[in-house]
């Protein structure tokens, strides 16, 4: 168990925001899987939130099953960050994290994201009155600097806890590198030694249960967050709790079991979104799904142009046929099909296998 504040998380496993994809229906499918502690929501511009923009509200919605919840804001002025976060505990934030991480151009240009490590001063100053301003936790989600030769992460820190922030999310790489190179545990562990007693969560391309070990090992990190891997394995948080309790890895779910949570996020999108956009929205989900179907070209073929639920019946129908000559008489993938097995080293040290994570596309540049 880790404590924010007066907050207690059952999991020291975290949801990592990810643009364009961490929204209500994604978290509630990732929740009902079980072995979250935490979840987060896609980067939410302060301004927008206090105009109550339409995108904006939408992007916090949430409801009781989707809890505890920390809303994500981003921006540079104290003042609206500070009444945008009391407009967020008033819509149901359990806490509000506060960006410092994004490398979208768009983001830093504004002053938000990734440049606010480059203002310390201004950074402490804003997070020290989201704090007064709140009386549930506030976290900031970081990176390790803008570049390696301003890795300034622990000074941030260490700054940061001084001014009453719950907890840091740090991702293992800097501004510069965005998405690419090999993430840095040596850099989060410095995090860890740089505070006294607040918890310090790792992130970055953990994709499977021995990842989130080593990462946890190595980095003397209180837990973990998850971005990208919940998207290749919603059940990672669940695998993930059993791995480190008793040391024992669980199989992958089965064709039928992916089948079925893929199918209930679907309905979710359709429920909260409207059936149009919640397929449309859909396009860019159902390939992660596919990733560990097997072969599956006639899917991904299919899926990019779903715009009704009956259709998502006939694509998944017309596929089951399509994929027949790749099983055994048990109905499952001859073994030249299987997908690869997840690397073991998923956090950190890659090996030459690894397969590149690609990054998705969110509504926030290029996340």
């Amino acid at each position: 168990m880790v404590v924010l504040g007066p907050l207690a998380l059952e999991s020291n496993l975290c949801l990592a925001p990810l643009a364009g994809y961490t929204n209500l229906p994604f978290r509630l499918t990732i929740r009902e899987l079980g072995g979250l502690g935490l979840a987060t929501t896609d980067l939410v511009n302060a301004r927008s939130l206090l105009e109550r923009n339409r995108k904006a509200l939408k992007l916090v919605e949430t409801r009781p099953g989707d809890q505890p919840l920390a809303i994500q804001l981003f921006g540079a002025d104290p003042v609206e960050m500070r009444d945008a976060a009391q407009v967020a505990v008033a819509l149901g934030a359990a806490a509000i994290d506060i960006n410092m991480g994004c490398p979208a151009p768009k983001v830093c240009r504004g002053g938000g994201g990734s440049a606010m490590m480059a203002d310390r001063a201004g950074t402490v100053r804003l997070a020290r009155g989201v704090v007064e301003a709140v009386r549930v936790p506030v976290t900031a989600k970081m990176r390790l600097g803008w570049d390696d030769r301003h890795r300034v992460a622990p000074e941030l820190a260490r700054a940061l806890e001084e001014a009453g922030v719950a907890a840091v999310f740090v991702h293992g790489r800097t501004r510069q590198q965005g998405f690419s190179g090999a993430v840095n545990l040596e850099g989060i562990g410095e995090v860890v030694r740089a505070v006294r007693r607040m918890p310090v969560f790792g992130n970055g391309d953990v994709t499977t249960p021995e990842g989130a070990r080593r990462m946890l090992t190595e980095c003397g990190c209180a837990g973990v967050s998850i971005g990208r891997g919940a998207f290749y394995n919603p059940w990672i948080f669940r695998q993930t709790c059993r791995y480190l309790a008793t040391g024992e890895p669980q199989a992958e779910p089965g064709f039928e079991e992916r089948v079925r949570v893929m199918s209930c996020h679907l309905d979710r999108m359709i429920e909260i979104f409207g059936e149009r956009r919640g397929c449309v929205m859909f396009r860019k989900i159902g390939p992660w799904y596919a990733r560990r179907f097997g072969p599956s070209s006639d899917f991904k073929k299919r899926i990019v142009n779903l715009a009704h639920r009956a259709e998502f019946d006939e694509i998944l129908a017309h596929y089951r046929r399509w994929r027949a000559p790749f099983l055994d008489e048990q109905g499952e993938l001859l073994p030249r099909y299987r997908p690869a097995p997840m690397p073991p080293l998923a956090a950190g040290g890659f090996a030459e296998a690894e397969p590149v994570i690609p990054v998705p596309r969110g509504p926030v540049a290029r996340w």
